[in-house]
C-alpha cells in the first residue's frame, strides 16, 4: 500500500511540475543567444509538400510566408542546389535575406538546408533559422562567421 501511495503522489508531483517544464521550454530559458530552440507546433501548411518537421519543409514554409514559395520537386536537402540551379534559381556561396543555405556535407547523407534570416552589413554575420538540426520538429537559430560562408551553397531568386 505504501508503495502504491508513493507511487501516486509522484505522479501527482511530474504532472504539477509539466506547466513549469512547458513554461521554461517555450521561453528558452537556458538557451544560448546565438542558439534559440523551440517546439514548432502550428499545423502543418497545405502548400508546402516537404515532410512535416524536417528542415526542408521549414524552409520552404519560411519562402512562403516571405511571399517566395519554391518548388515542392526538389527532395531532399542534399538536391536542393541543384535542382534549384536546374530551375533558374541563383546559386552562390553569398548569404543574404531569403536565400536558402543548403548544406551537402551534414551528417546523415541527405544534406541540410536553413533559411537565411538576416546578414548583418556591420560584421558579415549572417543568422539562420532551421528545423531538426537540434532534433525532429525543432526550431533553431544560428549566428554563422562571414567566413562560413564559402562552405554553403545559398539559393537565390
Amino acid at each position: 500500500m505504501k508503495k502504491m501511495v508513493a507511487i501516486a503522489v509522484g505522479v501527482v508531483i511530474f504532472m504539477a511540475g509539466m506547466p513549469i517544464i512547458t513554461l521554461l521550454t517555450a521561453t528558452n530559458v537556458g538557451a544560448l543567444a546565438s542558439a534559440a530552440i523551440s517546439l514548432f507546433d502550428l499545423p502543418a501548411n497545405t502548400s508546402d509538400a516537404y515532410e512535416y518537421g524536417e528542415c526542408t519543409y521549414w524552409v520552404a514554409l519560411r519562402r512562403i510566408q516571405i511571399g517566395e514559395p519554391i518548388p515542392n520537386s526538389w527532395g531532399n536537402a542534399i538536391t536542393w542546389a541543384t535542382r534549384a540551379s536546374a530551375d533558374g534559381y541563383l546559386v552562390d556561396h553569398v548569404p543574404s535575406f531569403g536565400a536558402i543555405m543548403q548544406d551537402s556535407q551534414a551528417p546523415g547523407g541527405l544534406g541540410h538546408v536553413a533559411f537565411v534570416e538576416s546578414v548583418n552589413s556591420q560584421t558579415g554575420a549572417w543568422t539562420i533559422s532551421e528545423m531538426n538540426r537540434v532534433g525532429w520538429d525543432e526550431v533553431d537559430t544560428r549566428i554563422m562567421s562571414p567566413q562560413s560562408a564559402s562552405q554553403y551553397n545559398f539559393i537565390h531568386n
